[in-house]
């Protein structure tokens, strides 16, 4: 289903709105305007019709709204799905394509040591591939779980440099692309596990979305009995209507389908694991073009700073 399909509901909807508004309006127009002389002679009982008659008219413009709203929704969610489908189908596709080509190249040829290593070094690549993908969807099928906000104290400052250079592995960068601000200790109360899924995606989204030269600041500030993870880029930046949605499931704003390929599934990782962990997280951007800020808020670990 296309973008322009949105079009056809809204146009039918809307006339359906307009018509039965003029409806009820002419109709009121009619008899009490035109007809004021007859209208004089109504019971109670008349005008009891009438009143009631005139709130259907609203409740039918109420309701019509509401499903348009509805529609349009269902729409958009269908369309993120199948971008959803197609991204899980070009993730998985890809890597496993590759696999092929090589294991079909090392078995009807027999290449010297070091391509076969070069070979090897790459399926070992395509394979984290398929992994990070599979782990995304399952964390992402998980991620709704209500459960009890884990007590575990997690050094976040250990955590977020083994992420940033796991990052700076995966993505060949400059040991100084990405900036660790702050180097003593501190804690915060959640799993280690997923504040780890937190980090990589935020950290993986600022190298995707950044402009050619990868720079990314991260900082950590104790702020009374809360621990603030600042992870800041200069990359492509947000356009204020994105804001509100970029944490929703299967988004993908702005030229990020151009740009990337992806799953639309990071950042609502990142939303619920963040919530369920006992805290919130927050986007900020000046716009396109201006680099981007997600802002972490967990829980401070006593005596942790």
């Amino acid at each position: 289903m296309n973008r322009r399909s949105i079009g056809l509901p809204l146009v039918v909807g809307i006339t359906l709105m307009v018509l039965a508004l003029l409806l009820g309006i002419g109709w009121q127009v009619l008899v009490v305007g035109d007809l004021g002389p007859v209208t004089r002679g109504l019971t109670a009982v008349h005008w009891t019709f009438m009143i009631l008659g005139s709130a259907f008219f609203v409740l039918i413009i109420v309701g019509l709204l509401l499903l348009i709203i509805w529609l349009v929704r269902e729409i958009r969610l269908n369309q993120r799905q199948q971008a959803f489908l197609d991204a899980v189908t070009h993730e998985m596709k890809t890597p496993l394509a590759s696999l092929r080509l090589y294991v079909e190249t090392l078995l009807r040829h027999d290449p010297a040591v070091v391509r076969r290593r070069e070979f090897l070094g790459r399926m070992e690549q395509d394979v984290e591939r398929l992994e990070r993908t599979v782990d995304q969807v399952l964390i992402a099928a998980r991620a709704d779980a209500r459960a009890k906000a884990p007590d575990e104290v997690t050094d976040l400052t250990a955590l977020v440099e083994e992420v940033a250079e796991e990052i700076r592995r995966l993505f060949t960068l400059e040991p100084g692309a990405i900036v660790l601000s702050r180097r003593r200790a501190v804690s915060a109360l959640g799993d280690r596990g997923e504040l780890g899924v937190v980090v990589r995606n935020l950290l993986e989204n600022a190298v995707k979305y950044s402009a050619p030269e990868v720079q990314i600041y991260v900082d950590l500030e104790p702020v009374g009995d809360r621990v603030e993870l600042v992870i800041a880029d200069r990359g492509i930046g947000i356009a204020a209507a994105d804001l509100g949605r970029i944490f929703d499931r299967f988004a993908r704003v702005g030229r990020d389908v151009q740009r990337q390929a992806g799953l639309g599934l990071g950042l609502f990782i990142v939303w619920n694991l963040v919530r369920r962990n006992g805290g919130k997280v927050v986007a900020r951007s000046e716009g396109l073009g201006r680099g981007s800020e997600f802002r972490v808020s967990l829980r401070a670990a006593e005596g942790a700073a």
